[in-house]
């Protein structure tokens, strides 16, 4: 039986050794295991059990001497011994004997010069469709010669027993940077594997003077790339897909000193509410080679139902790019000349769209600013301000100044413009009109806001533009949409206040990044 090299992980024994099968293949083994069942469409359903969504608290760092001062350790990247990685690694490996195993070997990074070859091993078939389907697949050619760079182990079957393994609970995501070894135990959603690649990226890519990126990528019919950092609930999907501009990708993307490059080959969209008039490429991407987690469905007519939570509100359903029709099939754009932060400030204070200067950009991107809104979770019942460093923090192994001074040095010898668009309320009450939102990216990625008259957010500190074709002028001036203008300043002050809090556990910005910040 061919074994593909896995008996050097100390993978021995198993009943068979499956790799980069095609997806109907795929979905044939994920059938007869049991692992899920056909929709209407063609697309694979499971159900991921209790993990329906990250387990950040589950996910941890080998502590070794070749990788301690270079990780940023606290709540986010919380260390685990070698000793404790390489016990629970044992038992996962003894597990998998007299198992099938389902190999992928693929790549992160669609620019050759920065691609890292990693090497997923999956207990199960669906994820292994899954990661066939969201990192970059490779020619004949390329699986022939293939060398790994990092290897991935998915046994979601393995629980841990923390009083023993030293863990949290059932599920652990170990990554062994000197290694070159990630282990996720215990946890079948599949996300778990797509973020611990990108982990991954955020940790080597620095090193070759790549700036990864927790973000969207567009390109223009003249060439002109535009990269969009968000939140979920910011629109950071929504915006990035536009009818005009081809999609480069949804999600993780490099930005090297002539390419800005999406890391995968697929989208992982969540499903909750999703409908063909809102979301059609979405929508429409759910068909054979898919796989879906946690979407309710018929029995009987194996139809969906999106509105329905009662398996998860993080539902979500992965496809490869080429199912989206205005992708960028390459994965690769020319360096951006538009960045753009999305936040959805439920305080109704941030301006609409507003451009930002070096330091600005540096310090609104580090403090990576949404709200979290009423009946969202329980017992939220004001917004809540919610700061995720560099709109990514459980990805970034790194201190977040390299990645705020990658951003700086990129932009600068680029000259791209940096803009924080609100998506979300103002004054009135009422949220942002999309339209509206489509109006001033497009001013935006078109320049024109460059010729507009600016004025200075009293509060931000922010440049914003007085008139953008389409919007509404009394729109823009977010203090024009208060009637009561003491309880805007109020607000105002609020959140800047809170801004300052946060940024105060960020030691190692400049003076310079830390004065560009709000006023209170």
């Amino acid at each position: 039986m061919e074994t593909y090299g896995i008996e050097k992980l100390g993978i021995i024994n198993t009943s068979a050794v499956y790799r980069n099968l095609a997806p109907a293949a795929l979905t044939e083994h994920a059938l007869r295991r049991g692992e899920g069942t056909l929709s209407n469409t063609g697309a694979l359903v499971v159900k991921t059990g209790k993990y329906t969504g990250r387990s950040a608290k589950d996910k941890f760092i080998v502590d070794s001497a070749g990788v301690h001062d270079e990780i940023a350790w606290g709540s986010v990247n919380k260390p685990v011994s070698q000793e404790g990685f390489d016990a629970i690694y044992a038992k996962v490996i003894a597990y998998l004997q007299n198992k099938e195993v389902f190999i992928f070997d693929g790549f992160a990074g669609a620019d050759p010069k920065y691609m890292k070859g990693f090497r997923v091993i999956c207990e199960l078939a669906s994820e292994a469709l899954f990661i066939n389907d969201l990192l970059r697949r490779p020619t004949a050619e390329q699986l022939a010669n293939f060398q790994e760079d990092f290897t991935v182990i998915a046994c979601p079957g393995f629980k841990c027993i923390p009083e023993i393994d030293g863990t949290r609970s059932e599920a652990a995501i170990m990554i062994d940077y000197e290694k070159h070894l990630v282990l996720i135990a215990g946890s079948q959603y599949a996300g778990e594997i797509k973020k611990s690649v990108f982990s991954v990226m955020n940790y080597v890519l620095p090193k070759m003077g790549v700036f990864p990126m927790h973000c969207s990528a567009n390109i223009g019919a003249d060439g002109d790339s535009a990269v969009f950092f968000g939140l979920s609930g910011t629109g950071k999907t929504t915006l990035s897909a536009d009818p005009d501009r081809k999609l480069i990708g949804d999600d993780e993307h490099g930005w090297a000193d002539d390419s800005v490059f999406n890391f995968e080959g697929g989208c992982y969209a969540k499903c909750i509410n999703l409908s063909a008039e809102k979301e059609p490429d979405i929508y429409n991407a759910i068909r054979f080679g898919a796989l879906v987690e946690n979407v309710v469905m018929d029995p009987e007519t194996r139809e969906f139902d999106f509105d329905d939570d009662s398996l998860a509100v993080n539902s979500r359903v992965g496809y490869p790019i080429e199912y989206i029709n205005n992708a960028e099939l390459s994965g690769v754009g020319a360096i951006p000349k538009t960045v753009i932060f999305l936040t959805a400030d439920a305080y109704g204070v941030l301006p609409p769209i507003s451009k930002l200067d070096k330091n600005q950009a540096m310090y609104y991107f580090v403090s990576g600013f949404t709200s979290k809104l009423a009946g969202t979770e329980i017992g939220v019942k004001e917004p809540v301000p919610t700061f995720s460093t560099c709109f990514g923090e459980p990805f970034l192994p790194l201190d977040p100044s390299i990645y705020a001074a990658m951003l700086a040095e990129k932009v600068e010898k680029s000259g791209a413009n940096v803009y924080l668009v609100n998506t979300g309320w103002n004054g009135t009450g009422n949220r942002m009109k999309l339209a509206y939102t489509r109006k001033m990216v497009t001013a935006a990625l078109t320049g024109a806001i460059e010729k507009a008259e600016l004025v200075k957010d009293p509060y931000f500190g922010v440049m914003v533009p007085t008139e953008i074709e389409g919007v509404p002028s009394e729109l823009l001036i977010v203090e024009n949409t208060w009637e009561d203008k003491a309880a805007y300043e109020a607000k105002a002050k609020e959140l800047a206040g809170k801004f300052i809090e946060n940024f105060k556990k960020y030691t190692l910005m400049s003076e310079e990044v830390i004065a560009a910040g709000p006023k209170a």
